[in-house]
């Protein structure tokens, strides 16, 4: 059965499982698509998470397709006061130069809604979101922070929430949120809002998390806790690998990393090795790896919801069951065994 807790600082409810739409328009159909969302919604999922990036990998002539194939399902079953809608403004990160090169200026942010509102066809979002830092920051991949990298980025958080603001007070997002945010940037977020009253509270981050990958713990997790700024975890199967698809001698040809082998983070030596000891302690506990992988995100203090995607819909029935998955002390201590003797194995 669908658990549910709540966007931090609302009394908006939220499914702990959170349908995610990235493959929506490259590997899933427009009918596919909307398959799911009959699915994920019949099964309590009342929480969907898209982007005008998506899908990805990103492409030009398929710019925002995921959020027309969601509009178009709004449109066609009218459901659209049965969900929880999160979206996101693309960042200047290299994977949106087809999309703007202006970064977060109050003409891009009210653009990037005005755009997604039209797509979506709908009149809110209830979670607006940035996607990427416009600063040059370690994220994604790259564990360190480059200090000596000159990004000419200008503090600019006070005239993003101002943005932001406006926006909510004209009704076109509810609330707001970060997404591959670092400590520093997440804490300078909530300093502005708490400095300047009228400014918009960011209540969630999206960052990736997952067995390979707790670096949100190291300090994120406090911020998270005492700030009570909740997390949406993507990426909890880390594209997949933590399926243990990959371990087999000959992949699947249409898994996204076989498809696109440049989605390799999850993939190298060490996060292959932590993967097989992760696999292992499945089976020896009656475990599928995909459960046990999407169980232990369920269970983290700070999580607000757990974004989950899939290509297939067993992928999906899998993904969503996990919430009746709970995992035993002895399995959570094998866990922490694994985590202990390869710690973050991927970036």
């Amino acid at each position: 059965m669908m658990k549910y807790t709540r966007i931090p600082h609302t009394d908006i409810r939220i499914s702990k499982i959170c349908l995610g739409t990235m493959t929506w328009g490259r590997q899933n159909t427009e009918e596919e698509a909307h398959e799911q969302m009959d699915y994920a919604l019949d099964q309590g999922v009342n929480f969907f998470d898209t982007a005008e990036l998506y899908p990805i990998p990103a492409k030009k002539e398929l710019y925002a397709v995921t959020e027309e194939f969601i509009g178009n399902w709004f449109k066609k079953t009218g459901n659209r006061d049965k969900v929880v809608l999160g979206s996101k403004i693309a960042g200047k990160g290299h994977a949106a130069t087809h999309i703007r090169s202006t970064g977060f200026s109050k003409e891009s942010i009210i653009s990037a809604v005005e755009g997604s509102l039209q797509r979506l066809q709908t009149d809110y979002i209830d979670l607006y979101q940035l996607h990427w830092p416009e600063r040059n920051t370690n994220y994604f991949g790259q564990r360190g922070f480059n200090a000596h990298i000159i990004d000419g980025w200008e503090d600019n958080i006070h005239q993003v929430l101002e943005t932001l603001r406006d926006l909510i007070a004209e009704g076109k997002i509810r609330h707001v949120g970060l997404s591959n945010e670092t400590p520093w940037g997440t804490m300078r977020f909530l300093e502005e809002s708490k400095v300047h009253r009228s400014l918009p509270r960011m209540l969630t981050i999206q960052n990736p998390y997952n067995l390979l990958n707790r670096l949100f713990e190291v300090g994120l997790s406090e911020i998270s806790t005492r700030e009570k700024i909740g997390l949406l975890a993507y990426s909890p199967m880390a594209f997949g690998v933590l399926s243990g698809k990959y371990l087999t001698e000959i992949p699947p040809r249409k898994a996204r990393v076989s498809l696109f082998p440049n989605y390799n983070r999850y993939s190298g030596e060490t996060a292959t090795q932590a993967t097989e000891k992760y696999a292992q302690l499945a089976q020896e506990h009656g475990l599928s790896l995909a459960q046990m992988s999407l169980a232990f995100v369920n269970t983290r203090p700070f999580l607000t919801s757990n974004i989950i995607g899939a290509t297939s819909m067993e992928q999906l029935e899998e993904n969503i069951e996990s919430i009746d998955v709970d995992l035993s002390d002895e399995v959570l201590e094998g866990i922490e065994a694994i985590h202990n003797a390869i710690p973050n194995p991927a970036p």
